[in-house]
């Protein structure tokens, strides 16, 4: 069972958007998707997106899917381009709702479901599915916030925020519903995985020492290499090192930007009666 597959680095949010696609049918799926965001000026626009439209189109395959590994907090997602455009169906992993649940009254956001209706599936953990012919399985891999997936597709699994490079290490635990003990647990069921099989990441930050962005490592790799989950870090380990670090780390640039418009699956909030889409920011006097 082959699969191509072609990575895309937006480099102001650090993220690796992917196309995977089955050659035999020529059906493909597009995974976390970048919207770029200017927070100043409040302008959105699907340059990145469109980008990987054009490469599907160059090389003659459908886009069927677009899948979400989480609810991101440092990007908004371009989901909604691919369903305006393809009609892919967009999938997020079956827990999301708890994520509507969470930010609902954060953001007065009436509109939400709170169940993940906005969403065309939600994936349950060892659901299968398919691209083309390629057949496709679901992990849940909760931890860095509580709906996290990660996608297995023949020998490639997408982690999500999960795991970064080796020299990096893994994902924060400290947004609303994140958990480092849960996040120990899905990183050592994924480094169970046999060890060639490929991660590909959702971000890579280049690390003081590495001249080149990187997406793709494995499991091997990580087992021997991660600098916060290698093997012999025990779980205890694990959560005290990664909510010390936790601590020291700043807020998301487009953290509130990028939950509002991700729980809705892409879409901006609901227009108000000027016609109009806004964003809103908590604001907390102390």
């Amino acid at each position: 069972m082959s699969v191509e597959i072609i990575s895309f680095f937006d480099e102001n949010t650090h993220t690796v958007s992917y196309l995977v696609a089955d050659p035999e049918t020529a059906i493909a799926a597009v995974i976390d998707p970048v919207l770029e965001f200017d927070p100043a000026s409040g302008k959105a626009a699907t340059r990145a997106a469109a980008a990987i439209l054009a490469r599907a189109e160059a090389r003659g395959w459908a886009i069927a899917w677009c899948l979400e590994t989480h609810v991101h907090a440092d990007h908004l997602s371009a989901s909604g381009f691919f369903k305006r455009k393809t009609g892919a169906k967009i999938g997020i992993g079956a827990r999301i709702g708890e994520v509507q649940q969470i930010f609902r009254p954060i953001f007065n956001a009436t509109d939400l479901s709170g169940a993940g209706t906005e969403f065309d599936h939600l994936f349950a953990d060892g659901e299968t599915f398919r691209i083309g012919s390629l057949a496709a399985r679901v992990m849940a891999t909760p931890g860095h916030t509580p709906a996290c997936v990660s996608y297995c597709v023949a020998d490639a699994v997408f982690v999500g925020d999960t795991l970064f490079m080796p020299d990096y290490g893994t994902a924060r635990a400290d947004f609303p519903g994140g958990d480092a003990r849960t996040l120990y647990r899905s990183i050592r069921r994924l480094l169970a995985l046999p060890p060639a099989t490929r991660l590909f990441l959702c971000h890579d930050y280049k690390p003081l020492g590495r001249a080149d962005f990187a997406c793709e490592t494995t499991v091997a790799a990580q087992r021997a290499n991660n600098i916060h989950a290698r093997d012999g870090v025990s779980e205890a380990e694990f959560v005290a090192q990664r909510e010390a670090r936790d601590k020291t780390l700043a807020t998301p640039q487009l953290l509130l930007p990028s939950i509002q418009v991700n729980l809705r699956s892409g879409a901006l909030p609901p227009a108000e009666a000027n016609g109009v889409s806004y964003l809103r920011i908590p604001v907390t006097l102390e």
